[in-house]
């Protein structure tokens, strides 16, 4: 979808709004070129002792009218047409959050966030600009410019008219040659800023590691850089956007030599009177704002164009994984996983081999492996993440692909080994899944997450900021807030990626023997390097190279002497050696 289709498809959902302010243009447009005809007849009746005193007054009454009006009527249409034009900002900022939300993490390992935040705020305020000031410039110019031409050729004179019009055609061509520069010189600022904003969302993510490698300076002398390549490029485009001005301005000296000579020799024949050269005069100043609309909207639609150019292929790109399914409804079942074959991408090697497993309702299960072994991508297949390439993954008999995106996302919870937390109190963290749930059911979630005493020590307890992704705690305690916000919301499916990795040993057996004695029917999925954390599950299975090489019980695996019992006492041997 082009821009301009774009733009004539929101005119048309939103066409009484334009409509109503296309009629209060019009009656200014009306009004405006009515007035240098008024003076012209008062400057004449003056001029033949025609008009004095109270008639005098009558006259100019009228003239100050007009203007009250058009005063009025600008004010009405900037209501109309501005708020129609904001309701599109909303509409795509709505539609691009939707269709991030959708992505799954393929899409986000292409995209740079600093740049999808620009898109979502400069590159949308080109649009709605094109669709909002470029609308109203281009509608009262073109009306304003019939309107006067109409006056100059009809009501005053048309050889004077089309005398002062030669220098025209020569301000269209340059028009036409700076609109090119400009759409090139937007898009290449956009481009820019994108890579600024980019850069400055990464700093501030990153302004601790920044500073424990002191990397200050290098990173301000990047960030120099970036702004001044941004700074370059938005001057250039607007040193195009600059470059109307002189033409108009060139234009219209040319436009007033031609009709005062002309304009000066028909009044020494006696064909035109003084008032008619100063309403003409007066009309070929109001062709200012023609001109200056023209250059305004193609510099408006030009850079609404670059930016809609950013924006449409994010707007357009389907979401990896199609939301297709028609199940509304999940009833907790066993989950079965058939010759699972992943590959992340067509020429990398697969991430899982021919996995299958059976998770029976209710029970754990434990998934360990070396770093790399496919233990988290299986987590992420289980979730749709990604779209299933070879295999199949069942619960309760139907196919994962089966369900709605919402119902079976809904039906998990997923707890990652970097747990991500809001800019808001600790309370309001854990109740992100259920905002209505009450301190009792926190603070008790809290407990089985042995949590609910580090939260106590802190400035204001539950209702402590917690600061963006959690800053002012640590890790531990980072983790063990996800771990009970996954708790609350009660999901039949709990998947715990890592997610005890940065709590010591004896945390670690209380979160376990919670989980163990509240589970209430909830499948479990353990994904994690410290076997401790799955010794009690009810079935263990060793990925490596992304295949399943050893499963069984705890006991079982140790008695298999392979890599889970090595590990096993490799691990058991560093506890004690820490120990002492």
């Amino acid at each position: 979808m082009t821009l301009s289709r774009l733009l004539s498809s929101f005119v048309l959902r939103h066409w009484r709004s334009y409509i109503l302010a296309a009629l209060m243009l019009a009656a200014v447009a009306v009004l405006t070129v009515l007035i240098p005809r008024q003076v012209g007849r008062i400057v004449d009746a003056l001029v033949a002792n025609r008009l004095a005193g109270d008639a005098l007054l009558t006259e100019l009454a009228k003239l100050l009218a007009m203007g009250l009006a058009i005063y009025f009527l600008r004010v009405g249409w900037r209501l109309q047409l501005f708020s129609a034009s904001y309701r599109l900002g909303v509409e795509l900022r709505t539609r691009l959050y939707r269709q991030l939300a959708a992505h799954g993490p393929a899409f986000f390992q292409r995209q740079r966030t600093g740049d999808l935040m620009a898109r979502a705020t400069n590159d949308i305020d080109s649009v709605e600009m094109a669709a909002g000031e470029a609308m109203l410039a281009g509608f009262d110019g073109m009306l304003t410019l019939v309107l006067v031409l109409a006056m100059m050729t009809l009501g005053v004179d048309w050889r004077l008219a089309l005398a002062a019009l030669l220098p025209f055609p020569l301000m269209a061509l340059a028009f036409s040659r700076i609109s090119n520069h400009i759409h090139r010189e937007w898009g290449e600022a956009l481009s820019r800023f994108g890579q600024l904003n980019d850069h400055v969302q990464e700093t501030l993510s990153g302004v601790r590691t920044l500073r424990a490698l002191g990397l200050e300076a290098r990173n301000d002398a990047e960030l120099s850089r970036l702004a001044a390549a941004a700074s370059d490029s938005s001057f250039e485009a607007q040193r195009w956007e600059a470059a109307f001005e002189p033409v108009v301005g060139a234009t219209l000296v040319f436009a007033t030599l031609i009709t005062l000579t002309v304009g000066g020799y028909l009044v020494w024949q006696g064909q035109l009177t003084i008032g008619a050269l100063t309403s003409f005069n007066m009309y070929l100043v109001q062709l200012i704002w023609p001109m200056f609309a023209a250059g305004w909207v193609l510099s408006l639609l030009q850079r609404g164009a670059a930016a809609w150019l950013r924006l449409q292929p994010v707007l357009d790109e389907a979401p990896q994984v199609a939301d297709d399914g028609a199940l509304d409804t999940l009833v907790p079942g066993a989950l079965t996983v058939e010759e699972l074959t992943f590959h992340y991408a067509a020429d990398a090697p697969a991430s899982l081999q021919q996995v299958g497993i059976q998770l029976p309702a209710g029970s754990t299960l434990g998934v360990v492996g070396p770093t790399g072994s496919g233990k988290s991508t299986l987590l992420k297949l289980l979730m749709r993440q990604y779209p299933l390439q070879q295999g199949a993954i069942r619960w309760n008999g139907a196919d994962i692909a089966d369900y709605r995106l919402a119902t079976l996302r809904g039906a998990i919870s997923w707890v990652p080994q970097e747990a991500f937390l809001f800019s808001a109190t600790v309370a309001e963290n854990i109740a992100l899944a259920r905002p209505e749930a009450s301190q009792q059911d926190i603070e008790r979630v809290t407990r089985q997450a042995a949590v609910h005493d580090d939260i106590l020590r802190l400035p204001q307890g539950y209702a402590t900021p917690v600061g963006e992704k959690g800053v002012t705690l640590s890790g531990g305690q980072r983790q063990r807030l996800a771990i009970a916000r996954a708790l609350l919301a009660e999901a039949p499916l709990l998947l715990l990626d890592d997610a005890l990795s940065a709590v010591d040993t004896e945390t670690e057996t209380r979160i376990l023997e919670h989980l163990r004695a509240t589970r209430q029917g909830r499948s479990v999925v353990i994904v994690s390097h410290r076997l401790s954390a799955v010794a009690d599950a009810d079935h263990i299975v060793v990925l490596q190279h992304g295949r399943i090489v050893e499963q069984g019980s705890h006991e079982q695996l140790l008695r298999q002497a392979g890599w889970y019992a090595g590990q096993w006492r490799y691990q058991q041997l560093e506890a004690s050696l820490d120990a002492i």
